[in-house]
């Protein structure tokens, strides 16, 4: 199986697709909107993180900037009713800290931006996905490393363990008051995050 490329961004022969040389060889990979945008003019360097998907009649190559983006696209195919375009068009639509955010306060809504995606699908997608996505629990439990000393600091923990960067953190955390306890404090940042997204 394929699980990177590295190599020589030759062309884009239709939306959503590139093909990429490694040593001669040219790889063709379907990706995200986002990684598209991301790659550069033909001929630049690129590196893919890439999910081999074997079918009875192909072997379909999907690419990925950084390597949180193909674990939730196999998280993705993970779910009920879930194949390979509509995993892409939930990444396309969504980053993997956005759909974390999603699944971890049940909102339905940001699911349902997604074409193809309906109320019913979403609400199923948001059930399956707490449990394939690697998420921090926001009731004290394991996930959320208990060391810090603080709950500030818990919370802390718990939003960059969903890919937010400090600076952000910081933000979402600031106008949080210090009493309340960490579950509330996440929900109140994440809260902020989404709607400064």
């Amino acid at each position: 199986m394929i699980g990177s490329l590295r190599g020589t961004l030759l062309d884009r022969p239709s939306t959503g697709e590139v093909i990429v040389e490694v040593h001669g060889v040219g790889y063709r990979a379907s990706v995200p909107a986002n990684v598209l945008a991301g790659l550069g003019a033909p001929g630049s360097e690129v590196f893919l993180h890439v999910h081999t998907h074997v079918r009875e009649d192909a072997i379909v190559l999907y690419g990925f900037a950084h390597a949180d983006e193909r674990r939730c696209f196999e998280a993705l195919l993970g779910a009920h009713g879930v194949g390979p375009s509509l995993a892409l068009a939930i990444l396309s639509a969504l980053s993997p800290a956005a759909l974390s955010t999603a699944v971890l306060e049940d909102d339905v809504e940001t699911l349902c931006l997604v074409p193809g995606v309906g109320k019913k699908t979403a609400a199923r997608l948001l059930l399956e996905l707490k449990a394939r996505l690697d998420l921090p629990t926001l009731d004290g439990g394991s996930s959320v490393p208990s060391t810090h000393g603080s709950a500030k600091g818990e919370a802390r923990a718990a939003l960059a363990e969903l890919g937010y960067g400090p600076d952000e953190i910081a933000g979402a955390l600031d106008g949080v008051e210090a009493d309340v306890p960490v579950e509330d404090m996440v929900r109140a940042a994440l809260r902020e995050l989404v709607r400064n997204r």
